[in-house]
């Protein structure tokens, strides 16, 4: 494992080695605020890199010493299909992890991806709201895992899509072509985001080499690199990298 100072960024040497490392720093993450604050606020992303991790914290050796019962899982985004859909980010989530462990389900806040994108967005919006403290429109995440697309998105912020509505409200309806997965999709945008006391980033395999040397490099661009568009306020962000996706950096 290497540390870079500029962007914290961890080269760890395979998807192996990485997925090690986020569980690590998630447990410790859940401990401190299971003991502090009494509950674990947890965003996860989708995608092909988070698996591994999923697997691994479902596995007795980090399963055992989960505070589950203080676990709130919430969705970083999500493809507007059903929840038992190939492409359903919580269906993923569900079956390699949250099955395979003690949360409550009523600790379970999945975006409802069976709806259309307006309405899902609007219902996740309403039910972060009531679950939040007084005078709040959504929780504060303890810890968001976020993944990097080879086109440079985050969560469904993708590259051209700046709007007045993202800076405005927490959760948004949005299209967008990638992969030739759905289109439709419901997604955080960084206004509830960059709340988060901690975010890691994902990002495994040399496709991803291009776009994550832009999205750290020198030039500012978060029209191009959404991922430009997450600064916590007050917390921090860590880039768990291995080393084929460092290749250019």
């Amino acid at each position: 494992m290497r540390q870079t100072s500029r962007h914290n960024v961890v080269v760890l040497p395979d998807l192996d080695a990485l997925s090690q490392e986020a569980a690590n720093r998630l447990l410790s993450a859940a401990e401190e605020a299971s003991r502090t604050r009494g509950k674990f606020h947890l965003v996860l992303s989708g995608g092909g890199t988070p698996k591994h991790l999923y697997r691994k914290l479902a596995k007795p050796a980090f399963s055992s010493m989960m505070p589950w019962s203080d676990v709130h899982f919430y969705w970083g985004d999500e493809r507007c299909v059903p929840p038992d859909h190939a492409e359903s980010n919580y269906g993923q989530a569900r079956d390699i992890l949250i099955k395979n462990v003690p949360v409550r389900n009523k600790n379970i806040h999945r975006i409802n991806g069976e709806f259309a994108p307006e309405i899902a967005a609007s219902d996740y919006s309403s039910r972060l709201k009531e679950i939040s403290g007084a005078g709040q429109e959504w929780p504060e995440f303890d810890l968001v895992l976020l993944g990097l697309g080879d086109d440079g998105h985050t969560a469904s912020l993708f590259p051209g899509h700046l709007s007045h509505e993202e800076q405005t409200r927490p959760v948004l309806a949005v299209t967008a072509e990638y992969g030739g997965r759905p289109a439709d999709r419901v997604t955080l945008t960084p206004l509830a985001l960059n709340s988060a006391r901690q975010i890691i980033y994902l990002v495994s395999g040399r496709s991803k080499a291009e776009a994550l040397s832009a999205a750290l490099g020198e030039q500012y661009d978060p029209i191009r690199w959404p991922s430009q568009r997450i600064k916590p306020i007050h917390g921090s962000v860590t880039w768990l990298v291995d080393e084929d996706a460092s290749k250019s950096l």
